[in-house]
């Protein structure tokens, strides 16, 4: 039996230990933060640390002391990073495999670690807390370069602000998962996430292409297109009694118009080419674009409650959001492939009524020269002035007194103007927000291109197909400015300028996933290519670490 003295002995000495390994690991903390701030890299078990800055600016706010001192918060902190899949994130990223082998090596007890490795292992919790909080928080890839992005200046302050509230209420994961975009957009495409990846599993055999199966036809690849769209959603009836009949019936093409719908195709219910395409795409694949799409929304601020006005490029739609609620839809025109429409937020500040159109130059050089020089009479049949020079100082010309055959990129003196008129290329309306790109929504007259599904035929502005319902909207706050009085200026055909009280925002942003207002989960063809590099981007690993070494207590060895 041990004596009381003996015990009290036995428990200061034990506490006397501890604080020596707690003294031992806050120096050992310290020393390497220390490094960072010297721009020295800086690895901790193993693995170099990635989070920089960031990580030395978190221990000196709290003095160089261990961080992750209760089991449950180093547990709290593997699920999370555990979940951080069902972001599109990859859990290898956080150290997850070394994290999962070290602290349950802690978990042992006391001793079962030196004081260095805990040290090291405090540093690889941290640096993984706040490279997967800035992940959430601002998205993994550099918009700019597609690359991993560093965790940095604002970006890591902000991460550690939030990982150590998290800490000190003891509340890790739901601190980390709060990190996430709340706004409806990015919940329900994580809900639509989670359906297909339920779908990984499953035999997904490519549908053969062949001629269009028309309503009431028959076909052998009926059976296997009316799984498929169950499996989807789009066929109401169970897997196990939707791959029966060869006969495309009623029942069938009303899922395949609902199917060509949510994937922007014609929804006309003939099964060609690219209807086949579209039911082709395998789960892997549409969890990689939901992925990326998931990525673009985390790029974003936090979405605004105040009026905006948001295009899809990718979906061909404008809408208008008050309140979080879309009051406003329309069809738009975008830049094609080669002269893409590019992605940007700014305000409109300005519309313009019965607006004259002074054309780029690349487009006078590319586009109207060859037009002008197969028909003499284009430009006067349009509308359009022509003038040497710029600014104040331009001089008119006679187009008939120009030899357009002399004219090349190099050489090329004049400006062409289309004046205002039911012709003009800007349509009725446009609507301003100055930009480095030149870029602005406007009207057209060319309004038979509005019924196509697939609609990339601009230089790089945005059609909009019901542009004056726009205008009016954007007006209907504005003091004196009536539907009447939008008419009465229309109808005057005379350049009318007016600027917004109160501009709106406006965001150009590039969805080729995402779940609608009704929970229909939405599919768009990549049309300037820029889902490859930015899965590729997700999918590049940021952990660069080595072997890995652990320094066991002397106790245990």
């Amino acid at each position: 039996m041990i004596s009381g003295s003996m015990a009290v002995r036995g428990i200061f000495l034990t506490v006397m230990c501890l604080w020596s390994l707690c003294g031992h690991t806050n120096d050992v903390i310290r020393s390497r933060m220390g490094a960072i701030d010297l721009d020295f890299p800086v690895s901790a078990l193993g693995r170099m640390l990635s989070t920089e800055n960031a990580l030395s600016h978190f221990y000196r706010q709290r003095d160089y002391t261990l961080a992750w001192t209760r089991p449950a918060d180093r547990a709290a902190l593997l699920n999370v990073i555990a979940a951080s899949e069902r972001h599109g994130l990859t859990p290898s990223d956080y150290h997850f495999s070394r994290l999962q082998r070290m602290v349950g090596l802690a978990a042992n007890g006391a001793g079962a670690l030196d004081g260095e490795t805990l040290a090291e292992l405090d540093m690889l919790l941290t640096d993984s807390a706040l490279l997967l909080a800035s992940h959430l928080l601002h998205g993994k890839v550099n918009p700019d370069s597609l690359t991993p992005a560093r965790v940095t200046g604002a970006r890591g302050h902000m991460a550690g602000q939030r990982l150590a509230q998290g800490l000190e209420q003891q509340e890790v994961e739901a601190a980390l998962q709060r990190l996430a975009p709340s706004g409806p957009g990015y919940q329900r495409l994580l809900l639509a996430r989670d359906s297909v990846d339920a779908l990984q599993d499953a035999t997904w055999p490519a549908i053969a292409d062949g001629t269009t199966i028309r309503p009431g036809a028959g076909d052998t690849r009926l059976p296997l297109i009316r799984q498929r769209l169950t499996l989807l959603g789009d066929h109401p009836l169970p897997v196990s009694h939707s791959s029966a009949g060869s006969e495309y019936d009623s029942t069938l093409v009303s899922a395949v118009k609902r199917f060509q719908a949510r994937h922007g195709l014609d929804t006309d219910g003939l099964i060609g080419t690219s209807t086949v395409a579209a039911l082709n795409l395998t789960p892997a694949e549409r969890l990689a674009q939901i992925d990326a799409n998931l990525e673009r929304w985390r790029w974003l601020p936090e979405e605004s409650t105040g009026t905006q006005v948001v295009v899809n490029v990718a979906g061909f739609e404008l809408r208008m959001v008050q309140q979080g609620e879309v009051v406003f839809r329309s069809r738009v025109i975008v830049g094609r492939p080669f002269r893409p429409t590019p992605l940007f937020h700014d305000s409109i500040r300005q519309l313009v009524f019965n607006p004259s159109w002074t054309v780029p130059r690349s487009i006078m050089i590319e586009d109207q020269l060859p037009v002008i020089r197969q028909n003499p009479d284009y430009l006067r049949n349009s509308g359009f002035s022509l003038y040497r020079g710029w600014g104040p100082d331009r001089e008119p010309v006679n187009p008939d007194n120009v030899d357009w055959w002399a004219l090349s990129e190099d050489y090329f003196p004049f400006q062409l103007i289309q004046e205002p008129g039911p012709g003009n290329a800007l349509g009725q309306v446009k609507f301003m927000f100055p930009n480095e790109f030149d870029v602005y929504l406007h009207d057209t007259p060319a309004r038979h291109l509005f019924s196509r599904s697939q609609r990339s035929f601009s230089s790089g502005c945005i059609r909009v197909e019901d542009s004056l319902e726009l205008a009016q909207r954007l007006l209907a706050n504005q003091r004196g400015w009536s539907a009447e009085r939008v008419n009465s200026v229309l109808s005057s055909r005379e350049l009318t300028k007016v600027y917004l009280e109160d501009p709106v925002p406006v965001r150009l942003e590039y969805w080729t996933s995402w779940v609608d207002e009704n929970g229909a989960l939405h599919w768009r063809d990549d049309i300037y290519q820029h889902n490859g590099e930015l899965i590729a981007a997700l999918a590049t690993s940021i952990d660069a670490g080595a072997g890995i070494q652990i320094h066991h207590a002397s106790a245990s060895q």
